[in-house]
């Protein structure tokens, strides 16, 4: 396995780890590395709705969870409920907004294990500005592409967590450094010790086998690139949202240049009202039309 893949539900899996890893500590692996020793599909937000193709239940639910955060007593029961439905078939999660509303997912899943991916404070560092710098591209580069569309509504909610639960912004080294240090503290004060594992992805299948109680597996333990397969994957949609762009720029001024056309003839040989309408409204119905259907379909 090069790359985590989009994963269905598989009926009656039972949700057994809560990832609360921040990213860019080992998240893919974990989550291939668990699919493996739990016999179930993990549920890693950042993948499940980039590889969902045309679904785009997981980005707007995900937007929507943490959007709301913190809940009130109103808004809690239909917000658990979400998450229960998101997350039923799945025996693990991973990724932001699920790792930072750990504690929303414990009340759920009470005997679940909280498992807590970490490296180097200060590589994780530099590696998050890389994150920033690669996933906050212009907000309407994405526009046309399902899924992705919806990505600024998603940074701002899950950074609407992070505010609400840390009182800052990840936009700079210092705040990274300080997500970082207040993110491990309220995991000691809020998860119970026994239900509590931190483990490194460098240490293999070991730590990771001895938390959960079950026996080494007898074939290497997944490493995943998780940065070159984020910024590779984000590189080609950016290629494609530039091209869908550039569509639309072309068939709109065909459409326009087709109307006008259209006026032109329709002065030299003057027609009735009703025709010029229904001559300008086909020139450019045709053409939206013709958009539509060439931005439905990837390029």
């Amino acid at each position: 396995m090069t790359t985590l893949q989009f994963q269905h539900p598989k009926p009656g899996a039972k949700l057994k780890v809560i990832g609360a890893g921040l990213p860019r500590t080992g998240t893919n692996s974990l989550c291939a590395a668990l699919q493996i020793l739990l016999d179930g599909p993990c549920y890693h937000s950042g993948v499940q709705y980039t590889y969902a193709a045309y679904d785009e239940k997981h980005i707007k639910t995900l937007t929507r969870v943490a959007a709301q955060y913190p809940y009130t007593s109103d808004s809690r029961p239909h917000i658990e409920q979400e998450l229960k439905d998101l997350l039923d078939g799945f025996v693990a999660t991973a990724d932001p907004p699920l790792s930072l509303i750990y504690d929303v997912l414990l009340r759920l899943y009470p005997d679940a294990i909280v498992v807590v991916t970490t490296r180097d404070r200060d590589s994780w560092t530099r590696a998050m500005m890389e994150v920033l710098r690669i996933a906050l591209p212009p907000r309407l580069l994405f526009w046309w592409i399902p899924n992705l569309r919806w990505l600024p509504q998603f940074s701002d909610a899950c950074g609407n967590v992070l505010f609400q639960k840390y009182g800052l912004l990840l936009r700079d080294v210092e705040t990274a450094i300080a997500t970082w240090e207040r993110h491990m503290a309220e995991l000691e004060r809020v998860v119970p010790k026994g239900q509590l594992v931190y483990v490194d992805v460098k240490d293999g299948w070991e730590p990771l086998c001895k938390a959960l109680d079950r026996p080494i597996p007898d074939i290497p333990f997944p490493r995943l690139n998780d940065a070159k397969d984020f910024e590779d994957h984000f590189k080609k949609l950016a290629v494609r949202g530039l091209a869908r762009w550039a569509l639309f720029g072309v068939t709109l001024s065909a459409a326009t240049l087709g109307a006008l056309l259209i006026g032109v003839k329709m002065l030299e040989t003057p027609p009735t009202f009703m025709e010029r309408k229904s001559g300008l409204l086909s020139a450019v119905g045709g053409g939206l039309l013709a958009l539509g259907a060439l931005l439905t379909r990837y390029i």
